[in-house]
């Protein structure tokens, strides 16, 4: 019988499925009884050890309960956890916990659709794009996608959090794939503006030094009206609680809001972007 070789080395996928073939091989069991004892396919298991497959979280807790390593530290479901996340800048993960929770967002983005607005089309071309440079992998880049979508999820839960957004017009004129792609976004936000708890502005590049944000910054009001900011440079991304900085952010925001333009003279613009005037 032919086994393949893996290197754990050549990516997080690889790394899993070698951990998952050594701890089944371990308890001497076949690929046919760990998926009877998981209730996935041989043919799942095989994908997985091999590397073909990406896990999810609801096959690593079945691997936990089979292991018996459920709730300690080396768990699969901790494993997956580190691949889904090693693609995301420091502190965003703690970050995307208080934002699902959020009353109130106050987001500025420069360059790019934020990307609790982006189109699952737009997301792929950026993180394929991030694959391309070899940033990531592509198991990475799907991760990132789904992990997306899952914080989108948010704006429509039953109570959703009032959303107010300035992004920098560069954000809109920055083509970001195909026309077919791009013309979506621009149609995605003009949807978000017309919600009842959501306030769109851009903020025009005829503001000059006066736009207060050089960076994306991301605040959050929490349900006992606390505040928590969110900045990234290129490398990294910091978690602020509320402190004297974190309040002269707030009040920078609000000053944006004030320069930018008004919600409908920003739907306008994205228009006319669409209709393919200046």
């Amino acid at each position: 019988m032919n086994i393949k070789e893996l290197n754990p080395d050549s990516g997080p996928a690889a790394a899993f499925g070698a951990r998952v073939r050594r701890f089944r091989e371990a308890h001497g069991w076949k690929q046919e009884e760990l998926a009877e004892r998981t209730e996935y396919s041989s043919t799942h298991i095989s994908a997985v050890e091999t590397g073909r497959k990406m896990t999810t979280l609801r096959f690593s807790r079945r691997l936990d309960v089979a292991f018996g390593t459920a709730g300690t530290a080396d768990s699969f479901e901790r494993q997956w956890q580190e691949i889904r996340n090693g693609s995301l800048l420091e502190g965003f993960p703690e970050y995307v916990g208080y934002e699902g929770r959020a009353a109130e967002l106050r987001l500025f983005e420069i360059g790019i659709i934020p990307g609790l607005l982006q189109t699952p089309e737009y997301a792929g071309v950026l993180a394929g794009s991030d694959v391309q440079r070899g940033a990531i992998t592509p198991e990475q880049a799907s991760e990132r996608v789904s992990f997306l979508a899952e914080r989108q999820a948010a704006l429509v839960r039953r109570r959703p959090p009032m959303v107010f957004l300035v992004m920098d017009e560069s954000c809109i004129r920055r083509p970001i794939g195909s026309p077919e792609v791009m013309d979506a976004q621009l149609e995605r936000l003009v949807e978000f503006a017309a919600r009842p708890n959501t306030v769109f502005q851009v903020a025009p590049f005829s503001m000059g030094e006066r736009r207060p944000f050089n960076l994306p910054v991301n605040l959050l009001t929490l349900s006992d009206r606390s505040v928590l900011a969110y900045s990234e440079s290129q490398a990294q991304g910091h978690l602020e609680r509320e402190t004297t900085s974190v309040l002269r952010m707030l009040t920078a925001y609000h000053q944006l809001q004030a320069e930018a333009l008004s919600q409908a003279a920003s739907v306008a613009m994205i228009n006319q972007l669409r209709k393919g005037t200046p």
